[in-house]
């Protein structure tokens, strides 16, 4: 901060020394001391002060990026359940007309109504075996 060095310390005690007197130089520099300390101490105050206000500042811009990024990935999710609700709807919407066509009556179960579990046919007392995929064959 300052470049003092050492014969110009001595220089200045000098000085204080004519100027202020032998009695009253001990009170003088202790006074000076505790000036310079609280300089110091409200220096090093300030400066922890601006550093918890920068730091605060981050995490706000991180808290908004954060928030920003789950309404995106909201918005996203929700997109993609719309698009697929119009997908299953139109996808029930051509299996009626084609019940329709095929039949000559309109088909009123819902695409959850028509699902049928294989293991509905199967007995209660029958074991249930699972193959392993290399067994299942795609159908072609």
């Amino acid at each position: 901060m300052f470049d003092i060095g050492f014969s110009e310390l001595a220089v200045i005690g000098v000085v204080a020394l004519i100027v202020i007197g032998p009695e009253r130089l001990p009170k003088v520099a202790r006074t000076v001391g505790h000036l310079l300390g609280r300089a110091q101490r409200y220096a090093a105050t300030v400066k922890s002060d601006i550093s918890r206000e920068l730091e605060l500042e981050e995490l706000k811009k991180t808290g908004q990026q954060f928030q920003q990024s789950l309404h995106d990935t909201e918005n996203r999710i929700a997109e993609e359940i719309s698009s697929t609700e119009r997908v299953m709807q139109s996808m029930t919407t051509s299996e009626r007309l084609h019940t329709t066509e095929t039949t000559g009556q309109a088909d009123t179960l819902s695409a959850v109504d028509t699902y049928e579990s294989p293991q509905a046919e199967l007995p209660l007392d029958a074991p249930v075996v699972h193959a392993p995929p290399e067994s299942i064959k795609p159908h072609a």
